[in-house]
Parts: structure tokens; sequence; C-alpha cells
């Protein structure tokens, strides 16, 4: 599409601002305004996708297996699977050896795969390889555009986009996990936006932070009307402190409830609190027709890693402790 720095074809992103701006708040989105973006091709076989219960983000201090180690051994026997990011502002392990990290730590990867700084040739052999480890996911994403000052010595690559690249990895059998954003403008288009990514060759939708559940429930049901029949797992927001939550309402396209991280920062015991809004949302959202898991998302706490790991590690014990038997 003429216009989009990512060079995208089957857009928009996650980023879009609202007002209609690109997420590097220089130009408008190109997508906003035109007529969606359908996948015409001949739909892709997906893979067979493990739908994980729980999956919580692994964050890690940066380059660090032993950091890997630690976090791991927290979160691994209360998470079916751990979503290693991949960031625009700081570096992180190649994927194939974060992820055989991750799995001899006693870990269930499941690896994001971004557009950004790879060509075609090096996510193929990002796909070859996490498939060689048996990675039981990946989550196939356009990725964020680096930030102003962010290494501006460094080009970005874009040669795919996300549904693209989700194409890619069920071509070559990898289970394809799809990224959308249910609150980001423009809203009407995202539903469709799922099914085209099923047809392409997902097998699993992620979302990203929805207003509320019963938002989520609205748009999980516009999916299914445009023909998705994916299962979705549904991000739950985990923070115990004002950087924690801060940082999450800076990123365009999220939705969040002013009132419910407000009753968590007052709270005399805002980790307790934290912990206990978050099972309550995992609750609600597992409750969705076709929401099959929850991603446990966010930075959790500002007090290290090892801390935010014990925080999503004591919300994804109690989500399962909630459960029936």
């Amino acid at each position: 599409m003429d216009g989009c720095p990512k060079r995208m074809v089957f857009g928009p992103c996650g980023g879009v601002r609202t007002d209609l701006g690109c997420e590097l708040g220089d130009r408008p989105c190109p997508f906003a305004t035109a007529p969606p973006v359908r996948w015409t091709g001949e739909p892709v076989e997906a893979a067979p996708v493990a739908v994980p219960l729980v999956l919580t983000d692994l964050t890690v201090r940066p380059y660090d297996p032993v950091s890997v180690q630690e976090v791991v051994g927290i979160l691994a026997p209360v998470s079916d699977g751990l979503l290693v990011g991949e960031h625009q502002n700081r570096p992180d392990l190649p994927p194939t050896l974060f992820a055989r990290e991750v799995l001899r730590a006693g870990g269930r990867p499941w690896t994001t795969l971004t557009c950004r700084d790879r060509n075609r040739i090096v996510l193929e052999q990002d796909l070859v390889g996490l498939a060689a480890l048996g990675v039981e996911g990946v989550l196939c994403v356009t990725g964020d555009a680096r930030g102003q000052g962010v290494r501006p010595d460094v080009t970005q690559v874009f040669d795919l986009d996300g549904t693209r690249l989700a194409a890619l990895a069920a071509s070559l059998g990898v289970p394809a996990a799809v990224p959308e954003a249910p609150d980001a403008p423009p809203v009407g288009l995202r539903p469709g936006r799922v099914a085209d990514k099923q047809r392409a060759g997902a097998g699993l939708c992620v979302l990203n932070h929805g207003a509320s559940p019963a938002r989520v429930a609205e748009f999980v049901a516009a999916a299914r009307a445009a023909g998705a029949t994916l299962p979705f797992v549904a991000a739950v927001a985990v923070y115990t402190d004002e950087h924690s939550a801060r940082v999450m309402q800076r990123f365009p396209g999220l939705g969040m409830d002013p009132a419910a991280i407000d009753a968590v920062l007052a709270a005399p015991d805002p980790i307790a609190a934290g912990i206990a809004a978050a099972v309550e949302e995992a609750e609600a959202l597992l409750a969705v027709p076709g929401v099959a898991g929850v991603n446990l998302s966010g930075l959790a706490s500002a007090r290290g890693e090892r801390a935010a790991a014990e925080v999503k590690a004591a919300v994804a014990a109690e989500i399962r402790t909630a459960l029936p038997a």
C-alpha cells in the first residue's frame, strides 16, 4: 500500500491511532480509509496448533541466558506456553537460540517473529529452525516500526507483513498464530482481518487488550460472523504498580480500563490487588465463546524480571485453581 512505511499489503497493523494516523505519528494510515484488502489466494491449510490455556509473556534481561533460565523456572510449571517477544527498542537473543534456552529450562516456547529486522530468507531460516526445535507455535506479526531515535543507523526491512508471514509459516508446516487488536482503529476492519489471516494459514488468533471482556465477546462474535473459525487467546493485563500499569496505556490500539487500573494502584496492597484483578479478568475472558486461552501480558512489576515472573506465576496458578476440575 502506497504510504505505508511498513510496506504492508494486508493492513492495517495494530498501531493505528485514534485520529487514524500511523503509529509513527507523521502520516495518516493509508489502510484506515481504503477498502479492506482481502486474501484472494487459495486458502492455506493451517498446521495443527495446541492451544495454550495460559500463555505467559516472557520478560527477561537482554542477551542473558541465565535470566531466561531463572524466569522460565518460575513460569513454566504454571504456563502452557511462554510467549517470547520481539522488541523494537531493546535487543533480544536470536529466535532459535532463545527458543532453545527456553526449552532447556523446561518451558514451552511460543516465538514471536516480526518482519522489521529480517528479510524473507532469514524469516524462512528462522521458521525452519524453530520447527526443528519443536516450538509449538510462532506468532507472526508485521512488527512495530522502530521508534524515533532508536538505532537510526539500522534499516527496517518489511519484506513481508504478518499475514504473508503466517502463510509462509503454514506452507512450511509451522503452527502459525496471528495477532489482532479489537480496539485499534479502524475497529470495523478488524474482525474481517482475522478471517483473512485464517485463510492465509493461521490456526490461532492472539488478541491484544480489549477494553472489557464484553468488548472481546463482541469482537470474537464479529470475527465468527466474518468467517473466522479459529480459536482465540485473549489478553489479560497484569500490572501491580504505576510503571507496569501506565506503560501499557502508552501504546496505540490497546483497550484498557482506567477505573480498574486506578483501583489497583490505590489499593492498600497493589500487588495482591493486581493479581486479583488479573485473575478476575481471565475468568471473565475464558467464559467468552470462542476464547480458548488467555495471554498474561504486560510488565507485571517494575521491580525486575524475577518479581514480574513471580506475579505472573501467581496469576496463572490462581487461574488454574479457579477452573472446574
